[in-house]
């Protein structure tokens, strides 16, 4: 377990459940209104203003992407209300994780948010990223995203006491996993396709509620160290690999000083250190209650974690509506 830092006070911890809720209420007026871009805006600028009301000096590593194509909480952005003389901290953010989900009023829509001390998020660019992922209490190297998705399957099933075929795993909804999808399916794996928010997906491992057991398949960078910042704080394992589809994303990572464009990232090397994860429910989903509007109030389910004391709390919201 690692030490607990002294950047990161406990007064943080439930600060950052503030600024999900933020960016989640926001986002909520728009649920099901068919507009992903005006969903995002609302969470984005709510989630801003949210951290700019905190004492400390933050940095975005992980964004709504570059400068020059985000107008607000872009990679490198400066946020908090104590920039250049308060604890420097770094963050990863989706102010609305499901956009999509959103607009369509679809399940497992969240607010985003990590924090570490500098220098302990991985600065990862905005492409794919191979991944596999488990929950606590399997022996170390269970999972290896060199070997075959069927490798994996058995290893997991082996380590649990159960047949292949009593494994589930989850995997985004995409065209590109056909391939893998018809290779789960054929040694009777069950899967648990999701349409949007690998986020959410990633972290349905470590709950046994979700009967999920293993998430695998291509999501985003960003959202791979959100995730494992999560896991750092519940347990779990994570493997992760950056996929380039191009030269203009290769040039993308070596701006962001990745050198090894095949290393294969663990979960430690992808968040480290103490760090805290902190997401609301925009929708309904498998780990948080949406955003409901109620007699004059608004109600949120949170959940924060820290990775050094292993806490997560669940925090119920109540808001009045102005």
């Amino acid at each position: 377990m690692p030490n607990a830092s002294h950047v990161l006070d406990r007064v943080l911890v439930l600060e950052m459940v503030r600024v999900t809720e933020a960016a989640a209420i926001a986002a909520s007026s728009l649920i099901g209104r068919g507009d992903e871009k005006a969903a995002d805006a609302a969470a984005v600028e709510a989630m801003r203003e949210a951290l700019n009301q905190l004492y400390m000096d933050g940095t975005v590593v992980i964004g709504e992407g570059e400068r020059d194509e985000a107008p607000m909480l872009y990679i490198g952005e400066k946020v908090g209300s104590a920039i250049g003389k308060g604890p420097k901290i770094d963050i990863a953010l989706d102010p609305l994780e499901g956009t999509t989900i959103t607009a369509k009023a679809g399940p497992n829509a969240l607010a985003v948010l990590a924090v570490a001390e500098e220098g302990n998020l991985l600065n990862a660019p905005d492409v794919y990223m191979d991944k596999i992922a488990v929950g606590p209490g399997y022996p170390q190297g269970v999972i290896d995203l060199n070997k075959t998705p069927t490798e994996n399957v058995e290893a997991i099933a082996a380590a649990k006491g159960v047949k292949p075929s009593e494994i589930i795993a989850c995997v985004l909804d995409r065209p590109r996993h056909e391939k893998l999808i018809a290779e789960l399916r054929g040694i009777g794996c069950g899967i648990m396709l999701i349409p949007d928010g690998d986020v959410a997906g990633v972290i349905a491992t470590s709950d046994p509620d979700t009967t999920i057991d293993v998430y695998m398949g291509q999501g985003g960078a960003p959202e791979g160290v959100l995730a494992c910042a999560a896991l750092r704080c519940v347990g779990g394992q994570f493997q992760g690999r950056l996929v380039f589809r191009n030269e203009d994303e290769r040039a993308r990572a070596a701006k962001w000083g990745i050198e090894d464009l095949d290393k294969i990232y663990s979960l430690d090397e992808l968040a480290k250190g103490d760090c805290i994860f902190a997401a609301t429910g925009v929708t309904d989903g498998s780990l948080l209650a949406g955003v409901k509007r109620v007699r004059g109030k608004m109600t949120t389910e949170s959940v924060v974690m820290r990775a050094s004391s292993g806490t997560v709390r669940w925090v119920k919201g109540e808001h009045r509506v102005d």
